[in-house]
């Protein structure tokens, strides 16, 4: 199972990150996000990086050509596009992933549309909110999606559940931002080691 630290602003988070055994790093270029930083920080980190860390640029609803354009000069490896991005655009890129936010059993209909896609991000629905909301949402939900493809878990993750969570969903992957974090866009190290500790555990 993979584990990818999301919102990540700063290089000290990102080198502990991976020092603690994260497989992958997100960087968020949504300016409405408070974990958002700009493509030059983002590429400052990544210059720093040691090999064989999958970097992730996260996405809401953004044109093409810009992303096309912040992916090349950052240096990102995979794109997660968490807006209302249709299975056309989606199309575009590869590999990609899409975050679908759910409260229902009803929202994983949508998936049957983005066949092909690399891997589908499970995340709770906040109506006023693309994600990072540390809410929990119904994790059978997440084990239904799992017969469209490679499911990665989000939504309300933090040390103390996710055990339960990697148990409960068996997910190719999970995704944390707000459940490690010390403030919004600074992680908590002592909360990433955990995470990725327990998450590593639960996955035995």
């Amino acid at each position: 199972m993979k584990i990818k630290i999301c919102g990540i602003t700063n290089l000290e988070d990102a080198l502990a990150s991976i020092e603690y055994g994260a497989d992958a790093l997100g960087f968020v270029f949504y300016p409405n996000s408070p974990r958002y930083v700009i493509p030059e920080k983002a590429a400052e980190i990544m210059a720093e990086l040691p090999p064989f860390i999958t970097t992730v640029g996260v996405f809401v609803n953004e044109d093409p050509a810009k992303i096309k354009e912040i992916m090349a000069s950052a240096r990102l490896r995979v794109l997660q596009l968490h807006g209302d991005e249709t299975p056309q655009t989606c199309s575009i890129w590869k590999p990609v992933v899409k975050a679908f936010r759910v409260k229902d059993f009803v929202d994983l209909k949508p998936l049957e549309l983005y066949k092909g896609i690399a891997a589908y991000l499970i995340d709770s629905y906040a109506p006023s909110s693309y994600g990072g909301t540390g809410q929990i949402f119904n994790w059978d939900i997440a084990v239904e999606a799992k017969k469209f493809g490679n499911i990665i878990l989000s939504g309300g993750l933090t040390p103390e559940n996710i055990e339960k969570a990697v148990s409960w969903v068996k997910p190719y992957a999970v995704d944390v931002s707000s459940g490690v974090e010390a403030a919004k866009g600074k992680k908590d190290l002592k909360k990433v080691r955990k995470f990725i500790e327990r998450a590593k555990k639960a996955a035995v």
